[in-house]
């Protein structure tokens, strides 16, 4: 195997929301670190089942939006 093609894999700290931290293996940052989560399975309503929102104001609804109007054959598209 080929020296220094791999990144270094070391122990860091993780940080939960909830302020729990626990040590892991990984390639992020370097020996020592500590990542601070945002979001976690502690606090996030997919694993919690607390409330979501759907947003609406994607790809498609900005794309109705800007090219609704047209109309297509002397019909207005829906």
């Amino acid at each position: 195997m080929k020296a220094d093609t791999h990144p270094d894999y070391h122990m860091i700290n993780v940080k939960m929301t909830d302020g729990t931290e626990f040590q892991t293996r990984s390639t992020w940052g370097k020996e020592g670190d500590t990542m601070n989560l945002e979001i976690d399975p502690t606090s996030h309503p997919a694993w919690t089942g607390g409330p979501q929102r759907i947003q609406d104001g994607g790809r498609v609804a900005k794309f109705n939006q800007r090219f609704g109007g047209i109309k297509l054959g002397g019909k207005k598209a829906d």
